[in-house]
C-alpha cells in the first residue's frame, strides 16, 4: 500500500496549485477506483437480472446511488468538487483543473463558466498566443478623427 507523506486536510475549502492538486490526486484516484468498482458491480448485477424482480432492482439501484454520493461527499471533503459520474474539479483561483476517472494526472482545465467539453490542456494552459491570433481575437474601438484632422 502506498505512504502518504503528508497530512490531507479534510472539509478544505482553498484554492490548489497544480501540484497540490496533483499531490492530492493520488487519494481522489483511489477512492474513485473503488467507488467505480463497486458501483459497476452492482450494475453488472442489474443487466443480469430477469424481469419481473422490481424489489431487488431497486435496491440495487438505491445502493448504486448511495455509493456515488458517498464517493461525491468524500471528493468534497478533500476540497474537490465532484462534477460528473467521476469527475473532480479543483479549483485553480482562475477556473478549474479538471480529471476525469481513470485518468492518472491531472492534465486539463477549463474556465469557471465552461464545463467538462471545454476544457484544455493545463500545457497549452499558457501558451503565448501569436500576435496574429491576438489581433484576430482583438475588438478595436472606433477611430475617431478630430475635425482638425480631416482632408
Amino acid at each position: 500500500m502506498d505512504r502518504i507523506d503528508h497530512v490531507i486536510e479534510i472539509n478544505r475549502k482553498s484554492v490548489f496549485s497544480l501540484e497540490e492538486a496533483q499531490a492530492l490526486l493520488s487519494v481522489v484516484f483511489r477512492i474513485t477506483k473503488t467507488y467505480s468498482e463497486r458501483v459497476e458491480a452492482l450494475i453488472e448485477r442489474l443487466d443480469t437480472l430477469p424481469p419481473g424482480n422490481e424489489a431487488l432492482t431497486a435496491s440495487l439501484e438505491t445502493q448504486v446511488n448511495s455509493l456515488i454520493q458517498e464517493w461525491q461527499n468524500k471528493v468534497q471533503k478533500l476540497g474537490a468538487l465532484p462534477k460528473g459520474l467521476w469527475i473532480a474539479d479543483f479549483d485553480s483561483g482562475d477556473g478549474y483543473y479538471c480529471w476525469k476517472y481513470p485518468e492518472r494526472s491531472i492534465e486539463f482545465w477549463h474556465k469557471y463558466t465552461d464545463g467538462y467539453s471545454k476544457r484544455v490542456r493545463v500545457t497549452d494552459r499558457f501558451q503565448p498566443i501569436s500576435l496574429h491570433d491576438r489581433l484576430r481575437q482583438k475588438t478595436f474601438a472606433p477611430i475617431t478623427l478630430h475635425p482638425t484632422d480631416r482632408p
